[in-house]
């Protein structure tokens, strides 16, 4: 029996003394030159040394609880991040000393990999070890990329955004769907790609829009380690040199909320690319606190505790497994370092 629904993210900085603690945080163990960490600070000081992300798993949270007493689910929500306050121990600390026994979590993370979802599981063990014997157990619910809740709100956002695009030139833009880039040997070992894809292909055939495809952001590894690939801003200005482009569409799929990636990575970086090119750059929310997805995340839930539920699964692909397989997206590491920045950062 469950008795509590554990929310799980990456955390971030909320003061510009904050920021190269909790960078450190994410690099700690990691052959990554300073460097690299002082370039990624400037992005967060750049926003005032604070990351939205700690705001939106607040807001979320809220919505959540909303949504658990409008539906009748009774259970607490507790909230946890890999990097920063709140810890995974602190709230499964607070869970067992509110006597919570035995939790769910939602990740906030829709796709399969090992920074995705294998690493916050082993995030969680090692929460669990440094609590001992008395630590609430963990289960995760499933990975919802094809999930209605989850899909039909980006079909709808990407609908609203081809209609403010003059009829003209709507067919001719080219829609990129976007995920964080991460290392080859990663990808190899999940889902990750396949995944993206399904979700790209429902989100882009749900809205009619034919010219589309994926592309990847805020690759942070070292030069000689092989990452997803196109980036985002190189795949435009391709596609602007072989045929000049009016308009381009960047939809970040891969995010679930608006945060530092999507900020800095797409409105900053991507959009500067845009203006120097003469292209108007159409960038498309992500789901956030959208209603449909919150309660995408009540259903999980209860179909989690309830034996024989459906499990509604847009695509061919399925709904994705509740229990993680043992080999499940393994990440061997590279001696010559491994990545600077993960999903959900």
């Amino acid at each position: 029996m469950y008795d509590a629904l554990l929310l799980v993210s990456f955390g971030g900085p909320e003061a510009p003394e904050q920021v190269i603690p909790f960078l450190e945080n994410v690099l700690r163990g990691r052959n990554v030159p300073r460097e690299r960490m002082l370039e990624v600070a400037e992005h967060y000081y750049h926003f005032g040394g604070k990351s939205p992300i700690q705001q939106q798993c607040r807001d979320l949270k809220e919505a959540i609880e909303a949504d658990f007493r409008e539906h009748g689910i009774d259970l607490p929500v507790y909230w946890g991040n890999r990097n920063w306050n709140p810890y995974l121990t602190e709230a499964l600390d607070q869970m067992r000393a509110d006597g919570r026994k035995h939790a769910l979590a939602f990740f906030t993370s829709a796709y399969s990999c090992y920074s995705g979802c294998r690493q916050y599981r082993e995030n969680i063990e090692e929460a669990r070890q440094k609590l001992g014997e008395s630590a609430p157990r963990v289960d995760k619910l499933r990975m919802p990329y094809n999930h209605p809740g989850f899909v039909e709100p980006q079909v709808e956002y990407l609908k609203q955004t081809l209609k403010q695009i003059p009829e003209s030139r709507r067919a001719k833009a080219p829609l990129l769907f976007t995920a964080h880039s991460i290392p080859m040997t990663m990808s190899d070992n999940s889902n990750y790609v396949r995944q993206l894809t399904e979700t790209g292909r429902l989100i882009a055939e749900g809205a009619g829009h034919e010219r589309w495809e994926l592309a990847y952001q805020s690759r942070s590894g070292p030069p000689q380690q092989p990452w997803l690939e196109p980036d985002v801003g190189d795949r435009i200005r391709e596609l602007h040199a072989e045929q000049p482009l009016e308009d381009v569409l960047v939809q970040p799929i891969g995010f679930v909320s608006d945060h530092m990636e999507v900020l800095y990575d797409l409105d900053e970086e991507v959009a500067g690319i845009c203006q120097q090119l003469g292209i108007q750059l159409h960038r498309i929310r992500t789901v956030g606190t959208d209603r449909r997805f919150v309660r995408m995340i009540g259903e999980l839930v209860v179909e989690r505790m309830t034996p024989g539920a459906g499990k509604p699964a847009l695509g061919t692909l399925g709904p994705s497994h509740d229990v993680c397989p043992v080999n499940c997206c393994l990440y061997p590491r590279p001696t010559g370092g491994a990545p600077g920045r993960v999903p959900n950062s």
